[in-house]
């Protein structure tokens, strides 16, 4: 197994060709539709890409030579191969990497990346992998994430918030840190956020802001 470092990449405008227009591929495209120029390649499309904004070229891939594959990657700042034959994705990734294009593989060799199961809200991103070994899990620990804070933005907020006022009433940077700590286990705060950021910041001007 390859050693992967985890990234954020914009990928704002870049072109991302995936190969396959099946389950799996309507799966990758729908993961770079909101950001990415998305084209999918394939002979046929699965009925959810007719939901996404993606641009859809239908070609025979089983019968394409290298020069055709590389044809469909002019451009591309990622490939994604997405078919359900390996041999074919393993000789997309090669084409891929010729070119200098990133390569995901959906089936067979692993390539330069995975794309990790999201979950993400105004202020925060996050992305778990388990590269490439059980999606199942990836998807597991994304929905226990979402379970277990779901008022994880509004927390992010108060945070921000409160270490804007704290300077001006707790001189000591060792006390600010530990009222920031405290707040962030407060099992109370948490639960009124669920009624508003305001009811959670009562709470915390009564219990760490009272001068």
């Amino acid at each position: 197994m390859y050693p992967m470092i985890p990234l954020m990449v914009n990928c704002t405008g870049k072109c991302v060709v995936i190969f396959g227009g099946g389950e799996v591929g309507a799966r990758k495209a729908a993961f770079f539709k909101g950001e990415a120029k998305v084209k999918v390649v394939s002979r046929s499309f699965s009925p959810k890409f007719s939901e996404m904004k993606v641009r859809l070229e239908r070609a025979d891939l089983d019968g394409a030579d290298d020069v055709a594959l590389m044809r469909h990657l002019d451009g591309a700042f990622l490939a994604i191969a997405a078919t359900p034959d390996s041999d074919l994705n393993e000789r997309i990734g090669r084409c891929a990497a010729s070119l200098g294009v990133l390569f995901n593989n959906a089936r067979g060799k692993p390539g330069d990346l995975y794309l990790p199961a999201v979950t993400s809200g105004e202020h925060f991103v996050l992305a778990v992998s388990t590269r490439g070994a059980s999606p199942a899990v990836a998807r597991y620990l994304r929905e226990f994430i979402e379970e277990r804070c779901p008022h994880l933005d509004g927390m992010i907020s108060l945070q921000g918030r409160l270490r804007s006022a704290l300077p001006g009433r707790v001189p000591d940077q060792a006390d600010r840190r530990r009222i920031l700590e405290d707040v962030l286990h407060d099992q109370t705060v948490w639960s009124a956020l669920g009624s508003g950021e305001d009811a959670a910041w009562k709470i915390i001007g009564r219990r760490y802001l009272i001068e």
